[in-house]
C-alpha cells in the first residue's frame, strides 16, 4: 500500500455548512464521474480515501505517478479532484490487496465505485457479499446505465448522443453526462448517510450517467431549447448575436429585462413582440454596429443580462 502527496493546484469546491464533516468515504472510482464526486464529498467535510490500481513501471524502471486514466488525459484535472484525498494503491485481484482493502472497508461509512456489476462480482464486492461483511456499509455504484444495460459499455459522448444532446458533428463543449453523473452521485452519498443513519443499516444507490444525460436532456425534450422554444431562440431576447466585434450571449427572457433592450435597441419603451421577425431583425442589426465593450457598457448601465465575448 502506497500513498503519495500532490501539489495543491485546486482547492475541492467547498461548504460552509460541511454537512459530511466526519463521515468516512472510500472510492475506487477511476476517470471522472467518480474523482469528482468524491471531491465534491470532500468540499462537504467528509475524510476521503481512494484506491487506485498499482501503477506500472515505466521504462526507466520507476513507477508511474498513478494508474488512473484521467491523469494521462488532463494532469491538471487529476490534481485538482484529488488534492485532500488520501490515496492508496493496491492489488485488488491479490489476497493480500484483498485482505487491505476489507481492513479500510471496516472504517468505512460509504463505498463509491465505477465499475460495471460483473467486475464487482469478480473483486468480491457483490452488494450481498458486502452487506454479510460490512453490515453498516453502504455503497453508491456509478454506472453507465441503471437497469438491465448496467454491463453495456460507453462513455460520455455516447450517453449524450442517447440523450439527444448532441446536435451535429462539433464535439460537446464539455463531459456533461460525467459531471452531472458526479452531482448526482454526491448526492446519492448524502442520500446514504441520511436514510443509513434512520435505519441503523448499510444503503445501496446507483447513478447512471446516461441518466444523468437524460436529466440534462429534459429542456430540450420539453422543448424549451428547440428552435421553437423561448430559450432555443425563438425568442428575441435570449439569443446569441454577432456583435462588431465578437459575439454577444443575450438573456433578456423576462419581461422587464425584454423591455429594457428593446428600449437600449431604440425600439421605443414600448414591449415589443419578442418572437416576431421583426424584433429579431432590429435586435441584431443594433448588436451588430456595435463592439464587445460597448454592450458590456450597456448592459451595465441598464440592468439587463448580457455577456459579450471578443474574438
Amino acid at each position: 500500500m502506497t500513498q503519495y502527496d500532490r501539489p495543491a493546484s485546486a482547492l475541492p469546491p467547498y461548504s460552509s455548512l460541511q454537512p459530511l464533516e466526519g463521515v468516512r468515504i472510500l472510492s475506487m472510482a477511476l476517470n471522472l464521474p467518480g474523482p469528482a464526486a468524491l471531491w465534491r464529498c470532500a468540499g462537504m467535510g467528509a475524510r476521503c480515501r481512494k484506491i487506485e490500481p498499482r501503477a506500472a513501471d515505466r521504462h526507466d524502471g520507476l513507477p508511474e505517478r498513478t494508474a488512473d486514466p484521467m491523469e494521462r488525459y488532463s494532469a491538471q484535472a487529476y490534481d485538482a479532484m484529488h488534492h485532500g484525498i488520501d490515496v492508496l494503491q493496491m492489488d485488488l485481484k491479490s489476497e493480500t490487496g484483498q485482505q487491505q482493502l476489507h481492513e479500510v472497508l471496516a472504517g468505512t461509512d460509504v463505498l463509491l465505485t465505477s465499475f460495471r456489476p460483473d467486475a464487482l462480482a469478480k473483486l468480491g464486492l457483490a452488494w450481498k457479499r458486502l452487506q454479510a461483511l460490512h453490515p453498516h456499509l453502504s455503497m453508491v455504484r456509478i454506472l453507465g446505465s441503471t437497469g438491465p444495460d448496467a454491463d453495456i459499455p460507453g462513455h460520455d459522448l455516447t450517453y449524450q448522443a442517447e440523450a439527444g444532446l448532441v446536435q451535429s458533428l462539433q464535439m460537446p463543449p464539455s463531459l456533461f453526462a460525467d459531471m452531472a453523473g458526479a452531482l448526482m452521485a454526491s448526492e446519492a452519498v448524502l442520500q446514504c448517510v441520511l436514510a443509513s443513519r434512520r435505519s441503523g443499516h448499510g444503503l445501496l444507490h446507483e447513478v447512471g450517467l446516461a441518466q444523468a444525460a437524460h436529466w440534462l436532456a429534459l429542456p430540450w425534450q420539453w422543448g424549451l431549447t428547440q428552435p421553437h422554444g423561448d430559450v432555443g431562440g425563438a425568442h428575441a431576447g435570449y439569443r446569441i448575436y454577432p456583435c462588431a466585434d465578437g459575439i454577444i450571449a443575450v438573456a433578456a427572457l423576462e419581461p422587464h429585462f425584454a423591455q429594457r433592450l428593446c428600449a437600449a435597441a431604440g425600439m421605443g419603451e414600448a414591449a415589443a413582440d419578442m418572437r416576431s421577425p421583426a424584433t429579431h431583425e432590429a435586435i441584431a442589426g443594433f448588436m451588430r454596429i456595435h463592439s464587445c465593450r460597448q454592450l458590456q457598457a450597456l448592459a451595465e448601465q441598464h440592468d439587463i443580462p448580457m455577456h459579450p465575448l471578443a474574438q
